[in-house]
């Protein structure tokens, strides 16, 4: 079976009622919303969350956020959502998640299993030097409600990490948006270390934090069990990496060989034509891909290996500086020397 069939994308139906919908549809009802105007047009109704449990797919799990963004109308809407949503209650998955020994664990159990824990976002877990980055892209064409997605997704790893750990962790939060003109609710759920305008959308903490054992990490029974939960996540069947996740795992396994589309879609098992019409599908297309890719690599190369010009256009696949120069401040709107490394800091 090829990649491509083993996918997902924002039009399949593999997010459980019952999983993070239910939760939201909880958080309105507290807050006195009607759920039947939320869940107009969706195969879903207030009823048959328990009775008759079906899968959304990521477009209508999008939809549903929207709509419940627009009719809550609070600015704590994606920061309280969040908070409840890891490591919840999503099977295999899950159950790993809530009995990881440390940050480590819980961190590689997220990246693992990005499907059932962070269907919108995919997280990708670097370590450079004493940083720990959680890098956070595009799953399946968020579109403008990227920021509450984010917020969102951001909130959810922060808050599950201070429960299991018993503290909260010293992170700092990079945004690849302009700072909002009201920061406050940021600084309520995330605390100050906030950075924004930077290129990527990012989690930092110093990796001595990685391995600091959390209280459960002295229960036998709990490694025990997590093993058993890995070993079931990995066969329940479900698609665990978007079309665009492929996509990106092929752009950096083989960016110093320039990719192409006509490589990727022969790696993906599928005909270039078929990949052109999936990612404009999710609101992309293959170049704009492999400029993120290109942009989220030169930035850790510059930020962490303080590497030169030279040293990036390798590793970036250009055959010359002056080309690599022109390709980075069309994707950042700023030439190499002008990059600050505090875009990404601790």
């Amino acid at each position: 079976m090829s990649a491509m069939l083993r996918c997902y994308d924002g039009t399949t139906p593999l997010i459980p009622s019952l999983h993070q919908p239910a939760l939201l549809c909880d958080l309105a009802a507290a807050r006195d919303l009607d759920l039947a105007p939320l869940l107009a047009g969706l195969p879903l109704r207030p009823a048959n969350f328990e009775d008759a449990p079906v899968l959304l797919s990521p477009a209508g799990w999008l939809a549903l956020l929207d709509r419940a963004g627009r009719a809550l109308a609070a600015p704590d809407i994606a920061f309280a959502l969040g908070r409840r949503m890891l490591p919840g209650h999503y099977g295999a998955a899950s159950q790993a998640l809530a009995q990881s020994a440390n940050l480590r664990q819980a961190l590689e159990v997220l990246v693992r299993h990005p499907a059932r824990l962070s269907t919108l976002l995919v997280p990708r877990l670097v370590i450079e030097n004493d940083v720990a980055v959680l890098v956070f892209t595009d799953a399946v064409g968020l579109g403008a409600l990227r920021p509450f997605v984010v917020d969102m997704t951001m909130t959810a790893v922060s808050a599950m990490v201070q429960w299991l750990a018993g503290e909260r962790a010293p992170w700092t939060f990079c945004f690849n948006r302009a700072a909002p003109r009201l920061p406050e609710q940021h600084e309520a759920y995330l605390g100050s270390a906030l950075r924004f305008g930077c290129l990527v959308d990012a989690m930092l903490v110093p990796t001595a934090w990685l391995d600091r054992p959390w209280p459960q990490a002295a229960s036998v029974d709990a490694a025990v069990s997590r093993l058993a939960a890995l070993r079931a996540a990995a066969h329940e069947g479900h698609p665990e990496r978007s079309l665009l996740a492929l996509v990106h795992d092929h752009l950096l396994d083989t960016l110093r060989a320039s990719p192409g589309l006509d490589a990727a879609a022969q790696a993906l098992g599928t005909s270039a034509a078929t990949l052109k019409r999936r990612l404009a599908a999710e609101g992309t297309h293959f170049q704009a891909e492999l400029d993120l890719v290109r942009s989220h690599v030169a930035l850790l190369h510059y930020r962490f290996r303080s590497a030169d010009n030279a040293a990036v256009a390798k590793a970036l696949g250009f055959g010359d500086v002056p080309n690599f120069r022109r390709s980075f401040k069309r994707w950042t709107g700023l030439t190499p020397q002008l990059l600050r490394p505090s875009l990404l800091s601790t």
